[in-house]
This record gives C-alpha cells, structure tokens and sequence, in this order.
C-alpha cells in the first residue's frame, strides 16, 4: 500500500490558485479528480496524518501514487476542466451516477423530408426533436393518439411510407383521418411541414393559442350552419384537452424549472428530477448514487448538477440513460434549451456562485439555484421528496431480493469477519430511549440475508441508569442468551445430534406445542448498534453466560465501521461491498423496530393518569373530567360537589376520583423488573410498523 508521503509534491511547489487535480495509482489510471478555490490548501488536507482522515479519504491516498494539477484562472473554469475528466477518466473514488431506468420520449424527425411522430428510446440524435423523457411508454402513445386528430402528421416508418407511394393508397390511418397522407399527395411536403411545426409549438407550451382558435372555427362553423364541421372541431377541441389534462398543471405562472430532490443513507442516495416547463410537468427522471466519498446533501446537489447539465449533446456515445433533460420541446443541440431559469433543490450546494456562474453562461441567462421555502414550489419539491424516497426504497427492495448479491453479501462477511460458516442467521440489537426514559431495546433476525419477522422480539430495559448505553446493552444480551440456555437445556439434548431425533424432540421445539421456542436458536452472527464501547458490553454478557460460539460485532453509524469483539481496529468495508449494505440494512431494521416499541411505550405513558382503574370511570367520563377542569392541578382541588357537577358523575365515584388524584403514586412509573427475567421481551411480539416523522423536519423521530 503506497505511502502517500511518499508522492507529496514539495513544499512551495503546489499554486495557490484555483484549479483541478488529479490522483493516479501505479498503473497510471486516475482514480479522484477534485476542483479546488486553492490548490495548495485542498492538496495540504490529503497529505496530513493518514489516520486522522475520512477512511474513504485515506483508500483514496493510499490507493494513488502521484498526483497532478491543472491551474485555470476562475472557479467556473475549474468547474467545467472537473467535470470533462471525471468524464472522461471516470475515476473510482468519484460519485457515480447511474440511471435508475430507461425513459421513453417523444421524438419528431425534424432532419426528414417528411417529419415522423414516434416513441423513441435510446442514444439522441441530432435533427431530432425530443419531448419528455416520460414515465411510461403507454402515456406517450395514448397522448399522441389524441393529438393526431387535430395534428395529423405522419408516424410510419420509412419502409410503410415508401410502399404506400408505390402503390398510391394510404395505410390505415390516412383513411380515418389520423394521418394527412403525404405519401399519396393529400399534402405537399410544406403543408406537412406546418402540421408538425403547429405540433411542435402545442408540445412546447402553446397550448392555449391552438384551442381558442379550434373555437373560433368552431363557432364560425355553426354560424355557417355547417353542424359536421363544427361537431369535428368540438371533438378535436376535446382531445386537445384530455391530452392537456395528462400533464399535471403544478404552477400558475409558467414556470420553467427543474426540481431536485433527494433520498439518501450512508451508501446510496437516489435523485428524482420533475421537469417543468411552462408551469407543467413535462417529464421525470430519477437516478441512484453509490457515495463512494462522504458527502453532505448540499455537496451531492452541486455534484449532480454539474453532471446533469454538463454533458456533451454532441457526443454520439451520450446514451439516452444518462441524459438528464431535454424537457418539453428541446433540440439537443441547442444547449440553452437544456438549462431551466431555476433549479429548486433541497439544499444549496457550498459552491452555489460557481455553480449558478456556469449555468448562466450555458443557457445565456440568468439562471437561479434555490430552495423553496413555501406556497406551490415548496409543495412540489415535497412531491418530489416523496418519489424520490419511494424510488429508494424501490431500488433497496430489488437490491434486497437479488440471491445472487444475498450469497455475496454473506460470503464477504465470512471472509472479512474471519468466521468459520457463512452467518445464515444474523441478530442485531439496538436501544431506543428519550433522556434514560422508557428505555427499550429490539432483536431483529436476518435469515439468509432476510428478515423474518416472526422471530424479532422487544424488551422492556429497567434496573440502572436509562443514558448509559452500554449497560442497557448487556442487559439485553444477557438476558436473550440465558433464555437461549435455558431453553436449550429444559430439552436435555444440548450435545445431541438433532437429526437422530424425533421433530418434538429436537433442541429449540416445545414438546408440548411442537413449535419453535422463542429463543432457542443461536445465531452465527451478533451485530449491535453502536462502536467499541457496546461491542465491549455486549462481549462481557456472553464471557458472563459462558458462550464463546458466536460472532459478535458493533456497526457505527457515522462512518460505517465494522468493529469486532476483541480487534482494537476496525474492519474497514468497502463501499460497494453487498457485505456491508447487509450489515447497515439489519442496524437499520432493528433501529426502526426500537423506535416503534419506545414510541408506543412513550404514547401509553403519556396518556395514562390518575384516573385510570378507578371503579365506574370509564372512558368517556374521564375525558369529560378532564374537559370540565381543564388539568388534574385543578380537578384535584376541587370539592365533592363540584365534581358532582360533570354529568354521569354520582358521589361515591366523585369521592374516589378525589382519593386516587390525592394519592402520592407516581405517573407512568412501574416497578423495576427482577434481575435475569425475560418476561418483558415476549410481552408483545407484534409485527414491526413504519417509522414516524417529525413533521417539521421530515427526519426518522429516534
């Protein structure tokens, strides 16, 4: 492994200007490309003490064996040189973006003689005007089945179109007037030329223009008596709007924008783009990020908008998958058209002036980088905050279904975790409390790489301080492995062969029910959530119980680190690794299921009062006491008639209301649980729930 005090550049020698870099490893090939306001400065932070550094910052260093830099004279120049040589070096340690499907888009053969309306996927081409790209193919076609009736241009290919001039007669649509039949004369190739020009401009925004004229003919049709033609005219008015109607209006001013939003975690991130375009959506994307490098949202936006708007239209080898607009009525040669008067975002990147500089002087405008902060464009991006989080969490779901990267994923934690089998069966543990209050803790169960259900299990946490972590972990731990022995030795066959038994008999089956016991299997692997400090409390539980078969191991979320019971150092994955997203998928799960339980312990908490238990006080009149007094301060100081006072309330129930609101007990206190019980964890085993949000920030309530 290069030093990378080995390659540093000498002092004095790195220009304090602005400029780009480049990291290459021994074969030469460039593996990071950065831009920098201060050369000297941002190559100074890769070169201090390696163990101070991010650890994907340090497998950069590592990794490279020379460095290089290129000055230019303004950041945006700086901009524009990083994004060509991530492009065209497409270095390893740079954020990748990939499309997350194939978008179909409505294309019009401008370079043809006789233009053609189609549904084209795939690379762009010049002379091809394209509107969209669209979520699903069938909504092109329906729209542009609409529009035929009143912009009747051709949609053949060449090879019907050519066959129908030979033999002089129209294909089917030519003869039910979905078609204005160039190829038998109907129309001269300028008469064609205006149709799909008038097409053009409809598709571009102009919509309002073409229906009011269809009404004045309409109305001048009737005026003549011509009733046929006005019928047709009302029809073709009617398709114009239900073609209109398929593209959601959103903004009443026209507006032209781009809105970004962003779903992410501490590996992937996935992008969803609405394209608005004369105040509709004209088109949708959406991509998946794999963070190779830690980066903050504001620095994931800068990134995607440098790649989004920086490709080449000209570059034959652009594939339509990384394509990111061309948006409602855009020539991809015409750059400015690619660029939107405003981009919403959902936080602004640090280098938010280069940025909004660049834009500019690709579209030749003014262009505006912002976040919205309320009315339509605010409700917008949370629109698009809500696709991009259903796209992410479609993306894990396949990613999470895949066998083939389930296989992978536990062959990598064999090899990195150094065990003897491949962990089959994985239980994580996570504690969830408020200030050391209602203390809770969650065991979820991945069994092949996915989670059974049926076996996650809740404990109640009691006995010692609620902020201290690490004793609420190895209570936890301890008390899920004595019921493992204890259930394992009830059935006498702890060194038994289980195949020699019968199905009854075997270890972790209840004779009586001949179903599984709830804690009878171990697992090959333990992960808890947290660093050093819980893998430690959570080794001392199992040296306590005397077992020494299973793998235990802690995952940090900040940075992702894999610590191992007994290594002072831990195991660095990879990003990329199927290993990992395994490990950060099963923290999260049991960190979901935590905040469920802790969330319904609070809620019951919170609710529950004095009144409660009182004989002949049921719901109803608990509230309407409550309702009456305002508060138990006051309901406590009043007097036996004045409670009396509360419809339904009679003398013995009121004087037993004043004795338990008098009484010194506690609320939502309960009496700590004995030493070594287990009883709380099976209380209710019911199936996990979606995690709540805070509805002022959008963030998981922990």
């Amino acid at each position: 492994m290069p030093d990378p005090s080995s390659y540093r550049p000498a002092p004095g020698t790195i220009p304090t200007s602005a400029g780009v870099y480049r990291f290459r490893d021994a074969t030469g090939r460039v593996v990071y490309v950065g831009k920098a306001k201060s050369l000297r400065q941002r190559l100074n932070s890769y070169f201090a003490d390696t163990s101070a550094l991010h650890p994907r910052t340090r497998q950069m260093v590592t990794t490279a064996t020379s460095v290089e830099w290129t000055v230019v004279q303004t950041e945006v120049e700086a901009l524009q040189l990083e994004y060509s040589w991530i492009k065209e070096y497409d270095p390893r340690f740079n954020v990748k973006y990939r499309d997350d499907k194939s978008y179909p888009s409505l294309a019009v053969t401008l370079h043809e003689d006789y233009p053609r309306l189609q549904v084209m996927r795939g690379p762009k081409k010049k002379g091809v005007r394209y509107f969209g790209p669209y979520a699903h193919a069938w909504a092109i076609r329906e729209t542009l089945d609409l529009l035929l009736r009143v912009f009747p241009a051709r949609t053949c290919s060449n090879g019907v179109f050519k066959r129908a001039e030979q033999v002089g007669r129209p294909c089917l649509l030519g003869y039910i007037d979905k078609c204005s039949a160039p190829c038998v004369g109907k129309v001269d190739q300028e008469q064609h030329r205006a149709i799909v020009d008038d097409f053009c401009d409809f598709m571009a925004g102009q919509s309002t223009r073409f229906v009011k004229r269809l009404e004045k003919q309409m109305v001048e049709a009737a005026a003549a008596q011509d009733y046929e033609r006005a019928a047709r005219l009302r029809d073709d008015i009617g398709a114009l709007t239900r073609a209109m109607e398929k593209q959601a209006v959103v903004l009443a001013d026209g507006t032209d924008a781009d809105v970004v939003a962003v779903a992410e975690d501490q590996l992937e991130a996935a992008i969803q783009v609405f394209h608005v375009r004369g105040g509709r959506v004209r088109g949708q994307r959406g991509y998946v990020v794999d963070k190779v490098e830690a980066l903050t949202t504001g620095e994931l936006v800068g990134q995607f908008l440098a790649q989004a708007y920086g490709d080449d239209p000209d570059d034959p080898e652009l594939e339509v998958d990384r394509r990111m607009v061309p948006g409602a009525g855009v020539t991809l040669h015409d750059a400015r058209d690619d660029v939107p008067r405003e981009v919403l975002v959902p936080a602004l990147p640090p280098d938010l002036d280069v940025l909004q500089a660049w834009l500019c002087d690709l579209r030749g405008t003014n262009v505006q980088i912002r976040v919205p902060q309320r009315g339509d464009k605010r409700a917008l991006l949370e629109t698009v905050e809500r696709n991009a989080q259903h796209a992410f969490a479609l993306h894990k779901t396949k990613r999470a279904s895949d066998l083939t990267a389930r296989s992978l994923a536990l062959s990598e934690l064999q090899e990195a975790l150094d065990l003897a089998d491949a962990p089959l069966r994985i239980e994580c543990f996570d504690v969830s409390h408020v200030q050391g209050t209602n203390v809770v803790a969650s065991m979820v169960v991945f069994e092949d790489g996915l989670a059974r259900k049926s076996e996650y299990r809740r404990f109640a946490v009691r006995g010692h301080d609620g902020n201290d972590d690490t004793a609420s972990m190895r209570e936890v731990i301890r008390r899920r492995f004595a019921r493992y022995l204890d259930e394992r030795s009830e059935t006498g066959q702890l060194d038994v062969e289980d195949s020699h038994l019968d199905e009854t008999q075997r270890p972790g089956i209840d004779p009586e029910t001949g179903r599984p016991r709830r804690f009878a299997y171990p697992p090959q692997l333990v992960v808890v959530d947290g660093g050093q400090p819980q893998v430690a409390a959570a080794q001392a539980a199992l040296d306590e119980l005397g077992i020494d078969d299973v793998a235990l191991v802690g995952l940090a979320k900040r940075l992702e680190e894999v610590w191992v019971a007994g290594q002072e150092d831990p195991v660095i994955l990879p990003r990329t690794s199927e290993g990992l997203y395994l490990l950060q998928r099963v923290r999260d799960e049991a960190h979901r299921f935590a905040i469920a339980y802790h969330r319904q312990k609070r809620s019951k908490a919170m609710t529950s009062s004095a009144l409660d238990g009182i004989a002949g006080l049921g719901e109803t009149r608990r509230k309407a006491l409550l309702r009456h007094f305002g508060s138990l301060k006051r309901l406590k100081a009043a007097t036996v008639e004045e409670v009396m006072e509360v419809p339904g309330i009679g003398r013995r129930t009121a004087e037993a209301v004043l004795a338990a609101v008098a009484a010194p007990a506690q609320e939502g206190t309960a009496a700590p649980a004995q030493e070594g019980t287990a009883a709380p964890a099976q209380e209710a085993t019911a199936a996990p729930v979606l995690p709540a949000f805070d509805p002022a920030t959008g963030e998981v309530v922990a």
